[in-house]
């Protein structure tokens, strides 16, 4: 059955850029404890990632006043210490992606939220990116063509930027648009936007389509768009020289989950082989295999422990860089990352583990490039925890606080 959707073309003038004004320290930023040195227990790293100190970059909310935009942090993968360096202003930027040659970032600015007005725009805004100053500077700002936006991907060559606009509200509704990056970084104003409809039988979240994450497929050929509010993964063709048309629905349009269980969002193993996705409603994690374009589900798990009774909400999903395990957080009343073993003969998933982020709802989380550190954001208790991490079993231990107003995604790129 072939997908519904409309298909918009924008071609209007760019929007006036919001004020961007970057600070050359972090204000109000305090570490609470360090880690002592850590010793090289790390398997399978190299010498050149042990030696290499990463930025990491943090997204925030910034509606309550706690943050001003995107933070930037120096991070030592010998030790796990992290220490500020700049921020720069810029409306809630909730999710951020970073080009792949390191130079520009690009952040959504999440707007109009949960009480804002439905005719309100949500922005992308791009930024130059010094790493060896760690130091971010404003290009331009762009609608994102819906409200809400709260995922970024690049397209596999590199030529466009995809966000995916949650939309509280029914109109305009969940939609994703694509955006040319030209010359220097700027993101010119969207050529495509595609908006997917229906609904699913969870009052007040399901009552329209909300797109939650842009994902393309490890072979370039494909996207996958996972939408909360009618439980389908949408199936498009990518076609880069127009043969065609850009983005395209493919035949079987969509595979559609469990009625109610809202998927939000979907990573790839690094063969290409099988996928993982987190489905907020539903609490769990379903392990999909992968073949031309196309998922089939083949195992779902649940993120609660047994018993658990109180509020869920899947939310982020990675894997370790070795692919061993795999990493999913559960919000609501819970309030932590669970852990699983990934058996590499079929991709199915075993539960190994469970450990409380020490807050509350940790939306977003990642792995540093070494594989030896996690750092998870608690948005609603303004504080950010790094964990070390042990690559051979996947546990999580000997957590250091961070103070970070309203943390909600992190990005880790190379300091030189």
């Amino acid at each position: 059955m072939a997908a519904p959707f409309r298909f918009g073309i924008f071609d209007a003038a760019p929007r006036r850029a919001c004020p961007v004004r970057a600070s050359e320290w972090l204000k109000g930023f305090m570490m609470t404890a360090t880690f002592a040195a850590a010793s090289a227990f790390a398997q399978g790293s190299t010498a050149a990632a042990d030696a290499t100190a990463y930025n990491l970059l943090v997204g925030t909310y910034t509606a309550g006043g706690k943050s001003e935009g995107i933070d930037v942090f120096r991070f030592d993968p010998a030790t796990g210490q992290v220490r500020p360096l700049s921020s720069v202003k810029t409306v809630n930027p909730s999710y951020l992606v970073v080009s792949r040659d390191q130079r520009y970032v690009y952040a959504v600015n999440e707007l109009p939220g949960d009480n804002g007005p439905a005719t309100e725009r949500g922005g992308i805004s791009a930024f130059t990116f010094d790493p060896q100053a760690g130091r971010l500077t404003f290009i331009n700002q762009v609608s994102s063509e819906g409200n809400d936006p709260c995922y970024l991907s690049l397209s596999p060559d590199g030529r466009y930027l995809l966000a995916a606009n949650y939309s509280v509200a029914a109109d305009p509704g969940g939609s994703f648009a694509v955006f040319p990056l030209q010359e220097g970084g700027r993101v010119g104003t969207a050529v495509l936007v595609v908006h997917q409809q229906g609904g699913g039988p969870v009052q007040g979240r399901q009552d329209n389509a909300h797109v939650h994450s842009t994902v393309f497929t490890p072979d370039g050929r494909y996207l996958f768009t996972q939408d909360l509010g009618n439980d389908k993964l949408y199936e498009y063709r990518y076609t880069n020289d127009g043969s065609r048309g850009l983005i395209s629905p493919t035949p079987e349009g969509y595979v559609q989950m469990p009625a109610g269980s809202g998927p939000r969002h979907l990573v790839f193993d690094a063969g290409g082989h099988y996928a993982y996705l987190t489905s907020e409603l539903a609490g769990t994690v379903t392990t999909l295999q992968y073949a031309n374009g196309t998922l089939k589900p083949l195992q779902t798990l649940k993120l609660t422990a047994p018993g658990f009774k109180g509020k869920i909400g899947a939310g982020a999903i990675h894997l370790s860089p070795d692919g061993r395990f795999l990493y999913a957080t559960n919000r609501g009343d819970a309030n932590e990352i669970v852990i699983f073993a990934v058996d590499p003969s079929d991709g199915m998933l075993r539960p190994v583990g469970r450990q409380s982020t020490l807050g509350r709802t940790p939306r977003e989380f990642a792995i540093d490039p070494t594989g030896r550190w996690l750092i998870v954001g608690n948005q609603d208790s303004d504080t950010a925890y790094v964990f070390r991490r042990d690559p051979a079993t996947g546990m999580l231990t000997q957590p250091t606080r961070l103070d970070i107003g309203s943390p909600v995604d992190f990005k880790f790129t190379p300091s030189s």
